[in-house]
């Protein structure tokens, strides 16, 4: 089998192409829940905390010169993408609680009897008879 057809069977496999479509989901996702935090949550917090602004919180390592910039240790970022991770923590965390509920439901409904065949049904019927005549 050449090389370029064992690939293609391979990226065409339904769990590749489902993989793909979730990293992307999960991209989109990652930039709104940033949007979120950055936009929504953390000026609120910054605003009861004295107009603080979290993106510009950084302690100065080395001061700027001539021909570099300033190094910072900015750990207001770092709290932005933590309250992000939070977040899509949190998420998914109720996706898969909302998983494994349906899951437990459908455990618990016992499937229905399969549907008696015709044989088993002139059977049962040659049975009744039978248990008439003694």
């Amino acid at each position: 089998m050449s090389f370029f057809k064992e690939f293609k069977e391979f990226a065409m496999r339904g769990n590749v192409i489902d993989l793909a479509v979730g990293i992307i989901i999960g991209a989109a996702f990652g930039k709104i829940v940033s949007s979120f935090v950055n936009d929504v949550i953390m000026p609120p917090i910054g605003l009861l905390l004295g107009n603080m602004d979290f993106s510009n919180l950084a302690i100065k390592l080395k001061d700027a010169t001539e021909t570099s910039e300033a190094v910072l240790l900015r750990y207001g970022v770092f709290i932005n993408n933590i309250v992000d991770f939070l977040i899509v923590a949190f998420a998914i965390f109720l996706v898969i609680k909302g998983v494994n509920s349906m899951k437990r439901k459908q455990e618990q409904v016992p499937p229905p009897p399969p549907a008696k065949t015709n044989q088993e049904l002139l059977l049962e019927e040659i049975r009744d008879i039978l248990k008439l005549r003694n």
